[in-house]
């Protein structure tokens, strides 16, 4: 045999192996996520949680027990069970009350409840002609009640295909009418020029709760205006949500301009390239933080989960942020990745029930973001993890067959016993974990 032909030979035979090689790892990787997907379309613990968020939420829309309101932020999160469990036109009419609400400056409520209802210490009712019978209440350092409420339409539209909601007509406006106010009211109200970017009161991550205040939730002057990925975020989405439903509107591109905008201007200025995560905040007026306190040493789990929602990750930043998040529940010794933040904010920093650390928004443990965080894994790819981070929050509405607001320390249940939004989530997640499982059996 001639030098030339050995060479040949072994060229073929490189070949071949090389070829059997991607062979070999190509059925491997098949059958792990034929396996994967048997495992899920199996799973027992699946079939019970779901069953308990729908009789949770056939219950009514308002967000869980120990809560006679009905809040936008929270129906958004519950909305697409909601419409398998109560009729479209129920959820209709729940919808359309926010907008009968809506205050002569255009801005929204963060929810309602009849007026025989409201019986907490709230010095700041909000009330509207268009609906006589209804209260509203807001917590004003938050800047999420108009994208919640356009988010929420735009799901409900998406599932019943009832475009004619936006043609719906309260008081002199209609709905579409109504949508674009409440974007002139953020425009005008809460928006800062300078970084382009929604503004707040500083609150921790995506909270409705103020430091050095014992009411926490009414913008005074103990407020101090934060600019966080949250809000923004929050916009985004619903800014994607108008580009399907209000596509025709004269002020179609000026919106989507301005969506891009946003997104452009979270990424300059609350994207930290180097360490691969979301700064808290941004204090354009001076900040609340006491001497030598590092904020950016804090992750913010629930606002990222909503940045990857609006878009504003690669699929390499989720990799490397979600193994933080798993990274921050070792250290934290907290039950999961709904971990609020991590590492929390001192003790006394927050009054009342957010003094201690790992309690309520400063650190607490929050199914209602950790499954938003596990739908965006499953989206984006990360089945594998997803089901191994769910597993937490399945186990223990499992244990305590019921879904609670928000855990502490060593998994002890707080707040509402039947929180809605944490069942929404979950309910939805456990959805997109069965349909990514049938498309690949």
């Amino acid at each position: 045999m001639t030098l030339f032909q050995e060479r040949k030979n072994a060229v073929l035979v490189c070949g071949f192996m090389l070829l059997m090689g991607l062979t070999a790892c190509k059925s491997q990787q098949i059958p792990e996520n034929k396996r994967l997907a048997q495992e899920i379309l199996n799973d027992q613990r699946f079939v019970e949680v779901d069953r308990l968020a729908r009789s949770v939420i056939k219950e009514g829309f308002n967000a869980g027990s120990g809560y006679s309101q009905i809040w936008a932020r929270d129906l958004n999160t519950f909305i697409e069970t909601a419409l398998e469990e109560r009729s479209s036109s129920e959820v209709r009419g729940a919808i359309l009350l926010f907008f009968a609400l809506q205050q002569a400056n255009g801005e929204m409520v963060d929810g309602y409840v009849v007026k025989k209802d409201f019986t907490w210490n709230d010095d700041t009712p909000y009330y509207a002609e268009t609906a006589p019978e209804h209260v509203g209440f807001k917590n004003t350092v938050e800047t999420d009640q108009e994208t919640s409420l356009i988010q929420l339409l735009g799901k409900y539209i998406q599932k019943t295909g009832d475009y004619s909601i936006l043609e719906e007509k309260i008081g002199d406006k209609t709905v579409m009418a109504r949508i674009e106010w409440m974007l002139d009211y953020l425009r005008k109200e809460r928006f800062n020029t300078k970084y382009g970017l929604l503004w707040g009161a500083m609150t921790a991550d995506w909270g409705d709760v103020q430091p050095h205040d014992d009411f926490g939730c009414d913008w005074n002057s103990l407020s101090h205006e934060a600019i966080d990925v949250y809000d923004n975020a929050m916009l985004i989405i619903a800014l994607q949500y108008m580009a399907d439903f209000a596509k025709k509107h004269p002020k179609s591109k000026e919106w989507a301009k301005w969506k891009d905008e946003i997104a452009r201007n979270t990424r300059k200025h609350l994207w930290d390239k180097q360490k691969q995560k979301f700064i808290p905040h941004l204090y354009p007026n001076g900040s609340p933080l006491p001497a030598g306190f590092d904020e950016n040493e804090i992750h913010y789990h629930g606002g990222t989960a909503v940045a990857i929602e609006a878009g504003l990750l690669s699929k390499a930043e989720i990799a490397v942020v979600n193994k933080q998040m798993v990274e921050n529940v070792r250290l934290s010794g907290m039950p999961s990745i709904g971990l609020t933040l991590y590492p929390t904010y001192p003790k006394g920093f927050f009054r009342g029930w957010m003094s201690d650390p790992y309690a309520y928004q400063n650190g607490g443990d929050w199914t209602w973001f950790g499954g938003r965080m596990i739908q965006q894994l499953i989206k984006h790819g990360f089945v594998k993890e997803a089901y191994t981070e769910v597993r937490p929050m399945i186990e223990r509405v499992i244990k305590n067959q019921g879904f609670h607001e928000w855990y502490g320390k060593g998994d002890i249940p707080s707040g509402s016993g039947k929180f809605k939004g944490a069942a929404g989530v979950l309910s939805t997640s456990i959805a997109m974990f069965n349909d990514w499982a049938s498309e690949v059996k």
